[in-house]
């Protein structure tokens, strides 16, 4: 599962966003109104909801800094150079009796094997028993790629058939004379179309406002 677990199926067979093409175009998407909620120890401690997107990744791969620019605001989560700060499934409230879910990030190596086995199980059981659950954002560090753990992930997603979508954060990293490059080897990585990628950079803003939108969708589309 999740933090140590063994990928299922062949990769490739899972369902994901269509293209990530035109990002930015058009207007600009008004910062999403999150609002924190409550860290849960477990599924059944989190309140109930309309529909919900999921943020998971490995650990420091810029979750928080990420929902502070969905949401236009530096402190609404708590941002650390420190790994594994993440320990309990925290809920965003978004407008709409929907929300966002940050998920404890994976591969965290210094964290007890008792401890990363509790969050194994808490984010298995999200995961698998959330009715309201509609996506599932894979968080990949752009400037590193793919890792082992990122690719299991996205291979025990598929196994089970959930919707997910993979963000490329750190966009900013990645010198501008390697991105193209680098966004055709990180899709190969992924096993994916380059356009089913959604690059960001919480930094600069890139894509931000086309994750807003795609958000949006998911949420009400589920509705």
């Amino acid at each position: 599962m999740p933090l140590g677990w063994r990928p299922h199926g062949a990769r490739g067979d899972g369902i994901v966003t269509g293209p990530a093409s035109g990002q930015n175009a058009g207007r600009m998407a008004a910062p999403l109104k999150l609002e924190f909620v409550t860290s849960a120890p477990s599924l059944t401690h989190l309140p109930s909801s309309a529909g919900e997107v999921a943020l998971i990744g490995r650990s420091n791969v810029g979750k928080s800094s990420l929902l502070n620019a969905l949401a236009g605001r530096k402190q609404l989560a708590e941002t650390s150079k420190t790994p594994g700060r993440t320990q309990l499934l925290n809920c965003y409230r978004l407008a709409g009796d929907h929300a966002l879910i940050d998920c404890p990030g994976y591969g965290y190596a210094k964290a007890s094997k008792v401890a990363r086995a509790n969050w194994n199980a808490m984010v298995e059981q999200y995961l698998l028993e959330r009715e309201q659950l509609v996506r599932v954002l894979v968080l990949v560090d752009g400037e590193v790629g793919p890792t082992k753990l990122d690719v299991a992930m996205l291979d025990w997603l598929r196994y089970h058939d959930l919707m997910f979508t993979v963000i490329a954060t750190k966009h900013d990293k990645v010198k501008a004379a390697k991105r193209d490059r680098r966004k055709r080897d990180f899709a190969d990585g992924c096993d994916l179309a380059k356009g089913d990628i959604v690059w960001v950079s919480a930094v600069t803003g890139v894509n931000i406002d086309h994750l807003r939108d795609l958000v949006h969708r998911w949420l009400t589309e589920a509705d």
